[in-house]
């Protein structure tokens, strides 16, 4: 069981990137997998998360607008596209899992703060820079 994640990379202020996170040796039927973002001397905090059941997306605010969250129809996939890109925006991206209902990865999408109880596999994260 392993997630992998990538697409991270440098860009400019209101720059583009998209981010994948890739299941291997199972699949996310049955949960719900969600983005966390580490910077630099902060708190992981919860970006966004989807079921995979019904394909419905949560947002910390300090992304909506911004972000999109989705899954491809094998439920081995999720991506986040993220639209205008800001330097808060800067940290290592991480993408975990939790089986449905996922009661502590939503909350801690929307609260934005690190998780509330322990998840499923962490990825070994991707790096994001925005710069200025």
């Amino acid at each position: 069981v392993q997630l992998v994640e990538s697409g991270g990379g440098l860009v400019q202020t209101g720059g583009s990137l998209r981010l994948s996170c890739a299941a291997s040796g199972f699949t996310f039927d049955g949960t719900a997998v969600g983005w966390f973002r580490e910077a630099p001397g902060k708190e992981r905090e919860g970006v966004s998360c989807i079921s995979m059941r019904d394909g419905n997306p949560i947002y910390a605010e300090s992304v909506k607008g911004r972000f999109t969250i989705s899954s491809d129809s094998a439920k081995s996939t999720v991506s986040l596209q993220m639209n205008n890109l800001k330097p808060e925006d800067t940290g290592v991206y991480y993408c975990t899992y939790e089986m449905l209902p996922a009661i502590g990865l939503k909350s801690s999408v929307l609260k934005g703060v690190g998780p509330l109880r322990p998840l499923g596999t962490w990825g070994q994260g991707t790096q994001v820079t925005v710069s200025s």
